[in-house]
């Protein structure tokens, strides 16, 4: 086994990433020295927080391609796919629109496609759609599905599991001419791929903080405003946030969430390369070291610090109990106790013994190239020893 790293090898960046101490930085006096509630504008205080609010705003608006009143802030990408998916379903309905269809992804997160089968009680049509081997939605088996008028579309951009980045301009083309409309859980993609809502054809974008360097417990919802997009409130308050999302703004939360959005228009185009680098150097070392090894999902449209790999002789389970210094999840679900082949996985085409052999690693910011060579040695040499010992079976 490698030497022991001076502290955990975290390369499970696609679950969370560390919030970036420039960030912080920028977040500490709005807990403290300027803690005035955004709405309180009567007074100097209030000010003051509304307009570091309104500056956040402007930073993820401008990652994005949007007019900063097109965002709405929210706790996260959960709350934002349920106020997109749910809250346009329901407006429509209530105007009258006879549509029902709700059409997703089969690899979309959870949040999406419990949100989607919410609706059925609601009388509305859930449609899944399979993806392709390599993980990504075929655009002729999207047109086929909106045959039947359909209300919307929802396909992430970069999935959270394997990686792939949808094409969504040519997704949200076939969208539109269908006449339904877009939306995308971009929660593991703004900040890591190029995203335009504009020139993408986008009408409703889901976004998360913590996924790009920023704290947890925030996010955003951009909604069109031209043509206008119209959404029904999840809940009721005191009208906030256009209406669509009411409840006192965390200040210091949003000023975090901005300026993680400033950073990431910033670096984007010299991160990404770097992190792919350090991607690849993984997976040659790894296929090396372990012949048999099998990487999940589309090689080319994929972001860069994703890697999602199935090992030929060892359960993950065993893979990460077997290196406790390496921060990497498992290709697997827990649920009410019981650990479920991924979702994702199946929909791949892996069986579930594959799926149960599957890792998800992350590779962020600040990995280091001694970090990858770690994980790369230890998982190799752990490997090993759980095939030998499965080979030699239990002992007598």
């Amino acid at each position: 086994m490698p030497s022991h790293p001076n502290r955990p090898v975290y390369l499970d960046n696609q679950a969370t990433t560390p919030c970036d101490p420039r960030v912080l930085r920028v977040m500490q006096p709005f807990f403290t020295e300027q803690f005035g509630n955004p709405h309180s504008v009567e007074h100097v205080m209030g000010r003051t927080a509304e307009a570091a609010v309104e500056q956040a705003r402007a930073h993820l608006a401008a990652l994005i391609g949007a007019a900063p009143r097109e965002l709405v802030f929210t706790s996260g990408a959960t709350e934002s796919n349920n106020i997109a998916i749910k809250g346009a379903a329901r407006h429509a309905a209530a105007a009258g629109d006879a549509r029902r269809r709700v059409v997703t992804v089969a690899t979309e997160h959870k949040c999406v496609l419990e949100s989607v089968a919410d609706l059925a009680a609601e009388g509305f049509e859930p449609v899944v759609l399979p993806v392709r081997p390599d993980g990504l939605l075929d655009a002729d088996v999207l047109a086929e599905a909106l045959a039947v008028p359909t209300l919307l579309v929802s396909v992430m951009a970069v999935n959270n599991e394997i990686g792939v980045v949808q094409d969504l301009a040519a997704l949200a083309a076939v969208a539109k001419r269908a006449g339904a409309l877009f939306h995308t859980d971009a929660a593991q993609g703004v900040g890591k791929v190029p995203l335009d809502v504009a020139a993408m054809g986008i009408d409703l974008m889901s976004i998360s903080g913590h996924k790009i360097y920023g704290p947890k417990g925030v996010g955003a919802l951009y909604v069109r405003r031209r043509p206008r997009v119209r959404l029904a409130p999840l809940f009721s308050g005191g009208g906030q946030e256009r209406g669509l999302r009411s409840g006192t703004l965390p200040a210091p939360l949003i000023v975090g969430l901005g300026e993680a959005a400033r950073l990431a228009q910033a670096e984007m185009a010299a991160e990404a390369p770097a992190l792919a680098a350090l991607r690849d150097r993984l997976a040659d070392r790894l296929q090396t070291l372990v012949p048999g090894l099998a990487v999940n999902g589309s090689r080319s449209a994929r972001v860069a610090g994703n890697l999602n790999l199935t090992f030929p002789a060892a359960t993950a389970a065993d893979l990460m109990a077997a290196v406790p210094d390496l921060c990497v999840s498992t290709g697997s679900a827990c649920s009410s106790a019981e650990v479920e082949p991924s979702y994702v996985l199946r929909a791949l085409g892996l069986s579930a013994a594959a799926a149960a052999r599957t890792l998800r690693i992350g590779i962020g910011r600040f990995t280091s190239a001694a970090d990858i060579d770690f994980a790369a040695t230890a998982l190799a040499e752990a490997h090993a020893k759980l095939a030998n010992a499965t080979d030699r079976g239990p002992p007598v």
